[in-house]
C-alpha cells in the first residue's frame, strides 16, 4: 500500500532566509501540492525569522520543532550553541516577535503521518543527531517501521534505502528520482535557506502518491539574503557562505 494518498512537498531548515523560502513555495506551486511538511528550523542564521514563521505557519500542514527552534526559544541552552550559530541565536532571540514564539512552541521535533515516520534529526535523537552516514541511517531505519521516513538537519539532500539488511543510496542532488515501491526509505529534502551540499539553490522535496520521491533545487537571490545579513550585523561567514552552499 502507497503511504500517501496526497501529493505532498517537504522542506527543512529554513533558517531565517525569506527569499530562499518564497523562491521554494513558488517552484512547489508549479510543480504540484496538496499538503506541505516542514521537518524544522525555521529561524536561525538568516536574517527573516519572523517572515519565515509567518508565512510557514499559513501555509504549512505540518510543520517539526528544530533545534535552532528551540535554542532561540529557551527550551534548549544557548550555550549548546558556539561561534557563528550560537550568535545569530542571540540576535534572533533579540527579534523574534509574540506570534513567532507561540507558533514554534506549539511545535514538536517528531511527528507522524500514516506510513510516514518523520523527525527533525534523527529516531534516536530527534532534536541533534545528523543523519549523515550509513550508521546513523540504519539505526534510524531500525528504530521506525514506517515504509518512509523523513528526517532534515543536516542541510544534505539524501535518498537512503533499505533492502532488507543491505542499506543502499547517499547524496541526492537536483532532479534525483526514488521510487518508493519495495524496501524501505529514508530521505532528506535538504536545506531551505542555506544547503551544505554544494549547491547554493534553495532545495525541495516532492511526494507522488504513485509511490515517487522527486528532489527539486530553486534559484534565489542570494545577495539580496546577504545583504540583510550584513544590516543586521550577522556573522559574516554565515553570508558568505551562501553563495558557495557549504
Amino acid at each position: 500500500m502507497a503511504p500517501l494518498s496526497k501529493r505532498v512537498a517537504v522542506i527543512s531548515d529554513v533558517h531565517g532566509n525569506r527569499h530562499a523560502l518564497d523562491a521554494v513555495l513558488e517552484a512547489i506551486a508549479a510543480v504540484g501540492a496538496d499538503e506541505l511538511w516542514c521537518l524544522g528550523d525555521l529561524v536561525g542564521y538568516g536574517p527573516q525569522p519572523n517572515e519565515c514563521c509567518r508565512t510557514v505557519a499559513a501555509h504549512a500542514d505540518l510543520c517539526l520543532a528544530g533545534n535552532h527552534d528551540l535554542v532561540v526559544l529557551g527550551s534548549l541552552s544557548i550555550h549548546d550553541f558556539a561561534g557563528d550559530a550560537a550568535a545569530a541565536a542571540r540576535w534572533t532571540q533579540g527579534v523574534l516577535d509574540d506570534d513567532s514564539r507561540e507558533f514554534l512552541a506549539g511545535l514538536e521535533p517528531s511527528s507522524h503521518r500514516e506510513g510516514v515516520d518523520l523527525f527533525h534529526g534523527s529516531a534516536r535523537d530527534p532534536v541533534w543527531e545528523y543523519v549523515l552516514d550509513s550508521e546513523a541511517a540504519w539505526w534510524t531505519l531500525e528504530a521506525t517501521s514506517e515504509p518512509l521516513v523523513l528526517v532534515g538537519h543536516s542541510h544534505v539532500p539524501l535518498a537512503i534505502g533499505l533492502e532488507g539488511e543491505e542499506l543502499a543510496g547517499g547524496l541526492a542532488p537536483d532532479g534525483t528520482l526514488i521510487d518508493l515501491d519495495g524496501g524501505r526509505r529514508l530521505l532528506n529534502p535538504g536545506s531551505v535557506g542555506q544547503p551544505r551540499d554544494g549547491d547554493p539553490r534553495a532545495a525541495f522535496l516532492s511526494l507522488e502518491p504513485g509511490r515517487r520521491a522527486a528532489f527539486h533545487r530553486a534559484e534565489y537571490p542570494i545577495e539580496r539574503t546577504q545583504t540583510e545579513m550584513r544590516e543586521h550585523g550577522l556573522p559574516e561567514t554565515l553570508a558568505s557562505r551562501l553563495e558557495e552552499g557549504l
